[in-house]
C-alpha cells in the first residue's frame, strides 16, 4: 500500500473517489481538482460496511483527514460485493449518498461501441480523463487484474479497445502450473537472454507483456490513424513503462481523475 501525505488547511472540502477492482482498490481524495491524498489496498469483496469503515477511520486518522470532513463520494467498480459494502458506508455511517458511475451517467463523450452497457465503468473514466488531460486521439493501458486498451477517436468518443490477462494474474498461473518455477518479484530485468531462473522468469514476464503491449498498441494505431497519446495507469504502469517502446507517460491517477470529472458534471 502507498499514500501521499498533503497537510491540509481545516477549511477544505473534500471529495472522496474509489477505483474498486479486482484485486486492489484505489482511493483518492480530492479538494477541488487537486488530489489531496491516496491509497491502494487490496478489495476485500467479503468485508461489511463497519470493517470499510474503520479501516478507512485509520487510513484518514495521520493525514490530517478526518471522515467528517468527506462531503461527497463517487466511484466506479467491477467487484459488486465490494461496491455494495462501500455504498452502505457511505449512507448509513457518513449521510453521503454515493455517486456509482455507468455508462448511463453524463460523460461528456460518447460511448461509439456495440453495447454500451457492457463496458466497465473503469474504462470509460479512464477515457474521460485521457480527453481532458491529453487530448484526442489517445490510448490508455490500464495494467490491473486484465490489462486493458481503452482507445479515444480523434473526434473524442470511447470507441472500444481489447482486454488482455493481466500481469499478475498470468504470472501466477505459471507459477501454479509449473512445479519447479518459484514466484518472483517483477522488476525489470537486467537482461534479455536470462542466465538463471530467476533471470528468464523476469525477462519472459516483463519483456513479454511489453511486448504484448507495444503489438496491441501498434496495431490500434494502425485502425485509429493520426498519432494518439499513449497512456499507462494502473500499479505495475511504472515497471511496464520503462521497458515499453510505445507508451509516452505514465498516471497513477488517471482513472480516479476520471471519476471525479464525470462527478463534477453530475454536482458542478
Amino acid at each position: 500500500m502507498w499514500h501521499h501525505a498533503y497537510r491540509r488547511e481545516e477549511s477544505d472540502v473534500s471529495l472522496m473517489v474509489l477505483d474498486i477492482g479486482n484485486s486492489q482498490t484505489v482511493i483518492g481524495v480530492y479538494e477541488g481538482e487537486r488530489l489531496l491524498e491516496h491509497w491502494r489496498i487490496s478489495t476485500h469483496r467479503d468485508w461489511t460496511a463497519d470493517e470499510h469503515y474503520a479501516l478507512l477511520h485509520s487510513l484518514l486518522l495521520g493525514n490530517h483527514l478526518s471522515l467528517a470532513d468527506i462531503e461527497g463520494a463517487a466511484l466506479v467498480s467491477v467487484v459488486p460485493p465490494a461496491t455494495q459494502s462501500w455504498e452502505e458506508l457511505f449512507r448509513h455511517r457518513l449521510g453521503i449518498e454515493p455517486y456509482a458511475v455507468d455508462s448511463t451517467a453524463d460523460l461528456g463523450i460518447a460511448i461509439a461501441v456495440d453495447h454500451p452497457r457492457e463496458v466497465g465503468a473503469d474504462r470509460l473514466a479512464n477515457a474521460v480523463a485521457a480527453m481532458a488531460k491529453y487530448g484526442a486521439p489517445a490510448i490508455v493501458v490500464d495494467f490491473g487484474t486484465a490489462t486493458t486498451f481503452d482507445v479515444v477517436s480523434a473526434t473524442g468518443a470511447f470507441i472500444g479497445g481489447a482486454i488482455a490477462p493481466g500481469v499478475l494474474i498470468a504470472s501466477e498461473a505459471l507459477f501454479l502450473r509449473t512445479a519447479q518455477l518459484p514466484r518472483i518479484a517483477l522488476t525489470q530485468p537486467l537482461r534479455v537472454i536470462g542466465r538463471n531462473t530467476l533471470e528468464t522468469m523476469q525477462s519472459g514476464i516483463v519483456y513479454g507483456f511489453a511486448g504484448q503491449v507495444d503489438g496491441l498498441v501498434r496495431r490500434i494505431k494502425g485502425e485509429l490513424g493520426g498519432e494518439p497519446a499513449v497512456i499507462a495507469t494502473g500499479g505495475l504502469a511504472p515497471l511496464m513503462a520503462e521497458v515499453s517502446e510505445t507508451i509516452q507517460k505514465v498516471d497513477l491517477f488517471l482513472t480516479l481523475d476520471g471519476v471525479r470529472m464525470i462527478y463534477s458534471r453530475k454536482y458542478p
